[in-house]
C-alpha cells in the first residue's frame, strides 16, 4: 500500500487508463469538461441555487457518475440476474458454514447495478472523500486573499485584486471541479467493481445494504470473461468471497469503524505546503496567465505524507491484509475441495487485487491511498496455518479483540506467533502444579 495524491493534483504520467489521475491537471484539463462545468456553474448562479457548500458537491458528482453509468449502459439486474446470485450465495454460505465461527448473514442476498453500487456506497464516500478535498481546498485558498485586509505575505497586490471578488465564486466552482471529478471516479470503479466488499475497505455503512452480500452481475460476466471457467464457478467464487467477507465484518464489531477510521485518519493528515505555494506565486507576473497556470501544474500542491500518516498507512496496510488474508484462505478451505477451478480462481484475484487495476487507481486517485493488501500472501498462509493446527473456533477467535491480531512482524514468522498466541489449557497447567486453579473441584483437563 502506498500513498498517492487524491484529486489528480500529482503530477500523473498519462496513459490509456480508463480515468487518469493526472486528467485533472489545470494544465492538460479537458475543454469540454471545464465548459461544462461552467455552464452548470452559471445555470446554478442564475437560479439562486447555492450547490453543496463543502469542498465537494455531491450533487454533481452523484449526477456525473449516473450520466457516465448510463452512457456506458447500465441495465438493472433481471429476475434470472437476481435467481443465480441469490443460488450462489445460498451454496456459498453452506459450504462456509463449516469453515468459520462466524453465523450466516441474514439478510436477503442483492444482486446490483452499477448506479446501484453508486447509492449504496456514496453516504461512506463522502467521509472519507470530504478530509482529503478539504485539506487541498484550504490550499488552494492560500493563492487567494482571505476575509482578512492583510493580503497573505508575498501575494502580488495587482493579483489579488483581480482575484479578490472572485473569492466566493472561485470556491463553489472549486466545490463543483472536485465534484465532478469525484464523479468520473466513482463512474469509472462502478464498471470494475465486484461486490459490496470488492475494494477492501467496507464502503457500504450501517443503513439498509450494510452486512448485506451484493453482487454485480454486469461486472462479474466481464470478470469472468477469457478465464476458461464455467459461469457458474465464477459466480460461486465471487459469491464465497463476498459472504466470507460479509460474515467477518458482521461477526467483529469493531473491525468495519477501524477499517474505515484508519483512512480518515490518513485522509484528515493531508497536508499541502503552504509556504511552498507562497513562495511560488511570490513573483507572479498578473497579466501573465500562462505563468499562473505553469505554477499550478507544477507540483506545489501535491500533499507530502507526515509521519503520523506513515503510521495510519502502516495500520491500514496490516488491517487490510489480515481481512484479504483470512478471505482468501477461508474460501480457500471451503472451495478447494469441491470446485475444480478454485485454484485458478484463486490466483486470479490475487493477481488482480497485487497488480492493481483501474478500480485501485481510481481509489488512490479520489482518496490518497493504493488499497492494495501487498501482504495478503503472508496473511493467508499465517490463517491457513491457524485453522489447520486449531480449527476455525480458535483461529477466529484472534478476531474479539484488535491486540489479538498479528503484526507485521507476526506475518513474516507465523509459527512464532501461533504458539505464542496458543490458547492456554488451564487443565493442563492445573495438572502440571498439581492445584485446582479453577476450583472445580478436580485437578486437571475435564473429562469429556
Amino acid at each position: 500500500m502506498s500513498s498517492g495524491f487524491g484529486f489528480g493534483f500529482g503530477q500523473g504520467e498519462g496513459g490509456d487508463e480508463p480515468f487518469d489521475p493526472s486528467s485533472f491537471d489545470l494544465s492538460k484539463l479537458d475543454m469540454n469538461q471545464l465548459g461544462e462545468a461552467l455552464q452548470q456553474f452559471g445555470a446554478m448562479l442564475s437560479s439562486g441555487g447555492g450547490g453543496d457548500d463543502g469542498p465537494v458537491s455531491w450533487e454533481t458528482a452523484e449526477r456525473v457518475a449516473r450520466e457516465t453509468l448510463a452512457a456506458q449502459g447500465d441495465p438493472s439486474p433481471d429476475a434470472g440476474d437476481r435467481a443465480r446470485i441469490a443460488d450462489a450465495v445460498r451454496l456459498a454460505e453452506h459450504w462456509l458454514d463449516e469453515h468459520t465461527a462466524f453465523p450466516a448473514i441474514t439478510t436477503e442476498p442483492e444482486a446490483w447495478s452499477r448506479s446501484e453500487w453508486l447509492v449504496a456506497t456514496l453516504p461512506v464516500w463522502k467521509r472519507i472523500i470530504e478530509p482529503v478535498a478539504a485539506s487541498v481546498s484550504s490550499a488552494m485558498g492560500t493563492i487567494l486573499p482571505t476575509d482578512s485586509p492583510e493580503l497573505p505575505d508575498g501575494i502580488p497586490p495587482e493579483l489579488a485584486s483581480m482575484m479578490g471578488p472572485l473569492l466566493g465564486m472561485a470556491k463553489r466552482m472549486g466545490s463543483m471541479m472536485f465534484g465532478l471529478q469525484v464523479g468520473q471516479g466513482l463512474a469509472t470503479l462502478a464498471t470494475e467493481v465486484l461486490g459490496a466488499g470488492d475494494v477492501g475497505v467496507p464502503l457500504v455503512d450501517d443503513g439498509p445494504h450494510a452486512n448485506r452480500a451484493a453482487l454485480l452481475p454486469l461486472n462479474v460476466e466481464a470478470f469472468g470473461e477469457g478465464l476458461g471457467v464455467p459461469d457458474d464457478d465464477v459466480r460461486l467464487y465471487l459469491a464465497l468471497r463476498e459472504v466470507a467477507q460479509q460474515r467477518l465484518f458482521a461477526g467483529v464489531p469493531w473491525l468495519r469503524a477501524r477499517l474505515i477510521g484508519a483512512v480518515e485518519e490518513y485522509a484528515r493528515g493531508v497536508h499541502v505546503d503552504q509556504a511552498l505555494i507562497e513562495e511560488a506565486m511570490r513573483d507572479i507576473d498578473p497579466q501573465n496567465p500562462e505563468a499562473l497556470q505553469e505554477v499550478l501544474s507544477s507540483g506545489v500542491f501535491e500533499p507530502t505524507t507526515t509521519p503520523e500518516q506513515e503510521a495510519a498507512l502502516a495500520r491500514l496496510e496490516i488491517l487490510l491484509a489480515l481481512v484479504e488474508g483470512w478471505v482468501d484462505a477461508v474460501v480457500a478451505a471451503a472451495a478447494g475441495p469441491r470446485m475444480p477451478s478454485a485454484d485458478a480462481l484463486r490466483e486470479t484475484v490475487r493477481r488482480r487485487r497485487a497488480i492493481g487495476g483501474p478500480a485501485e487507481k481510481t481509489f488512490a486517485t479520489l482518496v490518497g491511498l493504493e488499497m492494495r493488501p501487498r501482504r495478503l500472501r503472508e496473511a493467508a498462509t499465517l490463517w491457513e496455518m491457524a485453522g489447520s493446527e486449531r480449527g476455525p473456533d480458535e483461529r477466529d477467535a484472534l478476531w474479539e479483540h484488535p491486540d489479538l491480531l498479528p503484526t507485521s512482524d507476526d506475518l513474516e514468522h507465523p509459527a512464532a506467533f501461533l504458539s505464542r498466541s496458543a490458547v492456554l489449557d488451564l487443565g493442563t497447567i492445573e495438572a502440571e502444579l498439581g492445584e485446582d486453579l479453577d476450583g472445580d473441584g478436580t485437578v486437571g483437563p475435564v473429562q469429556s
